[in-house]
């Protein structure tokens, strides 16, 4: 049996060989002379000179084999009530339309096409419509407020707008539609049309002229062929969140992301083709473009659209009901959903009522994984709980435990190890390399994998100088940590995470990692906040469990004593507030940076991913109880 070590230094010895290898599980019109292109650095190319095409690969291809009867997507909709399911051949014919009705109102290979749809099978079928006539699309989260979209829309410049009239929430409806009418009145560019999916809950007032009904507009539509598309270009764009407050429009080639995520679904994920896999996400993040729709599309796995929350849609078992009645071979989520369903359910109560053996392994990724959430995922379902660790620009996972080589042993707080072409290095802040257990910048030495970006939309210096300048040579990932002995990666916090206390570089990702081990906190988050005497001083932030009727001073004191005796004095952890909830963006990632302006009583912009913005008045509230802004 190959071992991972053999796998990563097959790559190492012969990167071009190894990629080669990969893209022959992929389905080309013309394959590709090499792998590598590297004649423009700092800008690498995967493929080049191959012609294929992502639609073919994703559907087409599965039908042509004789497994068009098979269920490609998994509708669960707990907040309508709704499920369906589609098979590969109704997926064929579904795209194929909407394609040559999009091409019929003009749009062609390489235009732009905006999509703005909740998790719905038609997002991901608009998706692969796209892809299908060699369009580049950009998912954009349903429900983005209304300016952020119209930033959006000035960068890719789109051709059309692809939207639903709504997005359904627990207890509430968002309507899209008035969003998309002022995101458009708003921007300098103005899309020729747009198509919306109209919702029974809440139907949208179209747009003469410019409106077009999903159903009525595909009437008739002469269905369309795959177009081939060369190697290099653009399957999607999608833009993550930029320092400066101007988005980033991360540039994903086609062929290196065919290649990287078909190799990942048995590699990383160990599963086969036909099996089901669910990733917990929404289509408007990365792990909506990789694992929702391509990934286990491409691998010919059965992919589900949920649309629902961990709690709440109805309780907390809504994720052991998918499980058994789907069954779910493997489950990717975001560790907040678990910590969501450890906090409304701490016993596991919810879980002996399905029968959940059909699950085989579970994924955490987005936000660091803290080991006591790990450690209570692991008792209560019985299967291995995978960290791995990846970014919206990599596409994919940079160190992760390779389920489908072999199960490395689980080290909790670590992803685990670096995946085949991935040459992670940990350096300070002269570019050195630092010694095992050392904390600094997390790097990648260039070039970087297929499957990961290539530049920022229409912005390469940008991309340079935002990824590629820090350490020459090196793609600065932008976060801290640190390698073990063992060659296990530690990811301990975004770089401006890493506090400097009375001179000491403190990880405020450890100090987490103290605080959740605390048997009343279901969740935590440590910032650093200025102090006149030691340069920044931690502050934590604790949600207690569900059920815990300890005073908050107690619970506040034990954690103080537990950060005292695991890192030490040196920490200076003194402080912490209890809170009711944390700000977190939709995807589930705390919003530290903005807590920290709020202690530090500096003006910040309000996150336009934040998920409910009321939650910064309880932020402030609590810093004011201790005194903040000084």
């Amino acid at each position: 049996m190959t071992t991972y070590r053999e796998v990563y230094e097959a790559w190492e010895s012969d990167p071009e060989g190894f990629w080669m290898q990969a893209a022959e599980a992929i389905d080309w019109v013309k394959k590709p002379s090499r792998a590598l292109f590297d004649e423009n650095t700092p800008f690498y190319e995967w493929f080049s000179d191959g012609l294929v095409n992502s639609c073919h690969n994703a559907v087409d291809r599965h039908v042509a084999a004789g497994r068009g009867d098979q269920v490609a997507i998994i509708y669960d909709s707990p907040v309508t009530g709704r499920k369906a399911k589609i098979t590969y051949r109704e997926l064929q014919g579904r795209v194929a339309r909407l394609a040559g009705a999009l091409r019929a109102r003009g749009v062609e290979k390489g235009d732009r096409v905006v999509i703005y749809m909740p998790m719905v099978p038609e997002a991901l079928e608009a998706m692969l419509a796209c892809a299908r006539i060699g369009a580049i699309h950009s998912v954009v989260f349903g429900g983005f407020a209304a300016n952020e979209l119209a930033v959006r829309i000035d960068d890719a410049e789109p051709k059309a707008v692809i939207a639903a009239s709504c997005g359904i929430e627990p207890g509430r409806i968002v309507e899209y539609k008035p969003l998309l009418d002022g995101a458009i009145e708003m921007a300098r560019h103005k899309p020729d049309f747009c198509v919306i999916l109209q919702r029974e809950e809440c139907p949208a007032d179209l747009t003469g002229g410019r409106d077009l009904d999903w159903h009525a507009f595909q009437e008739g539509a002469e269905p369309a062929e795959c177009v081939p598309v060369e190697g290099n270009h653009p399957a999607y764009i999608l833009y993550t969140s930029g320092t400066t407050g101007q988005p980033k429009g991360v540039v994903r080639p086609t062929a290196g992301n065919l290649v990287a995520l078909n190799w990942t679904m048995k590699n990383i994920y160990g599963v086969e083709p036909g099996e089901v896999y669910w990733a917990a996400s929404d289509v408007g993040w990365v792990v909506g473009h990789s694992y929702i729709c391509y990934g286990p599309l491409v691998h010919g796995n059965t992919t589900i659209v949920f649309e629902g929350k961990p709690i709440g849609t109805p309780d907390a078992g809504t994720f052991w009901r998918m499980i058994e009645e789907h069954e779910v071979r493997a489950l990717f989520t975001a560790p907040t959903a678990f910590r969501a369903i450890k906090r409304a359910d701490p016993e596991g109560e919810f879980l002996k009522k399905y029968d959940t053996s059909a699950l085989r392994t579970l994924f955490l990724a987005g936000e660091r994984a803290d080991p006591d959430t790990i450690t209570w995922a692991e008792e209560r379902l019985g299967v291995p709980v995978i960290d791995h660790w990846w970014q919206t620009e990599t596409g994919w996972a940079i160190a992760a435990n390779p389920v489908g080589i072999e199960l490395l042993a689980i080290k909790p707080g670590s992803p685990s190890v670096p995946m085949p072409g991935y040459d992670v290095h940990v350096l300070d802040d002269e570019g050195n390399d630092l010694p095992p257990g050392e904390l600094g910048a997390i790097t990648i030495k260039l070039p970087l994998p297929p499957g990961t970006l290539s530049t920022l939309w229409n912005a390469d210096e940008r991309y340079v100088s935002a990824y590629l300048s820090t350490f020459p040579g090196h793609y600065e990932t932008g976060d801290a940590g640190y390698i073990d002995e063992d060659g296990y990666l530690y990811i301990m916090a975004r770089t401006d995470d890493v506090i400097n206390v009375a001179g000491h570089r403190l990880s405020t990702g450890a100090m987490e990692e103290v605080l959740a081990s605390h048997p009343d906190v279901a969740e935590c988050a440590v910032i650093g906040v200025a102090d006149d005497l030691k340069g920044q001083l931690p502050l934590g932030f604790l949600c207690l469990n569900a059920g815990c009727e300890k005073p908050h001073g107690e619970v506040v004191a034990e954690v103080v004593a537990l950060v005292r005796e695991r890192i030490g004095p040196v920490a200076a952890f003194k402080q912490a507030v209890v809170v009711e909830r944390l700000p977190k963006t939709r995807s589930g990632k705390i919003l530290r940076a903005t807590m920290v302006r709020i202690a530090n009583g500096e003006e910040f912009r309000m996150p336009a991913t934040i998920d409910d913005p009321a939650i910064l008045d309880e932020i402030r509230a609590a810093l004011a109880s201790l005194g903040y802004p000084k």
